[in-house]
């Protein structure tokens, strides 16, 4: 008995079909050669510039002008002022946790930007402590803060797009000074293809 050439060839056509739309995934390392880079934030530039402000920051010593070492850091506000959305955390807490590593400065989670707590269960512990506690002896505050900007700049010329992503950042003293300021920038290109963009 013969079979009709459809029911041979149609199988052999979806198995070809379908093995060519299954994917390949492997993991890279973050920042590395392998990543995939678009003109868009991505986590490679995050990772060059928070490490790139670490070391301004570091290398400025101006943590170490707290009269208790190691410095209190409080986050203050953060803008993200590019078309994307985006989490400003993937850059701040790479820094907070660099700074935490270096024995520099620790980060405070109960104080924050009107008065919402990065973690408000260690904010109620500490507030209850704090009523509790003997008042003669004062909590201590946060030397410094730390507020910044991510800023997006686009261009296009003939068929090259350009978009730079600046970063800046201040850190503040209780006095309301800024003790140190640092702006690091990232440009990227890319070149629109034959078909699309």
């Amino acid at each position: 008995m013969k079979l009709p050439l459809t029911v041979v060839v149609l199988p052999a056509v979806a198995s070809l079909f379908f093995a060519g739309c299954s994917t390949h995934t492997r993991y890279v390392e973050t920042g590395g050669p392998r990543t995939i880079v678009t003109t868009d934030i991505n986590i490679q530039d995050f990772s060059y510039a928070a490490e790139e402000m670490i070391n301004s920051l570091l290398a400025s010593g101006a943590l170490d002008t707290a009269p208790i070492q190691p410095a209190m850091l409080a986050i203050s506000r953060i803008t993200n002022n590019t078309t994307q959305q985006i989490d400003t955390d993937l850059l701040i807490k790479k820094i907070r946790v660099a700074l935490n590593i270096s024995g520099k400065a620790l980060t405070t989670t109960t104080i924050g930007l009107g008065g919402i707590a990065e973690d408000p269960l260690a904010q109620g512990i500490q507030q209850e402590k704090e009523f509790y506690s003997d008042k003669t002896e004062p909590q201590r505050m946060p030397d410094f803060s730390l507020s910044g900007k991510i800023i997006e700049k686009r261009e296009r010329q003939n068929d090259i797009r350009q978009v730079t992503y600046t970063f800046q950042l201040s850190l503040t003293n209780n006095a309301g000074l800024a003790v140190w300021e640092d702006e690091k920038e990232l440009s990227k290109q890319s070149k629109k293809g034959v078909i699309g963009w």
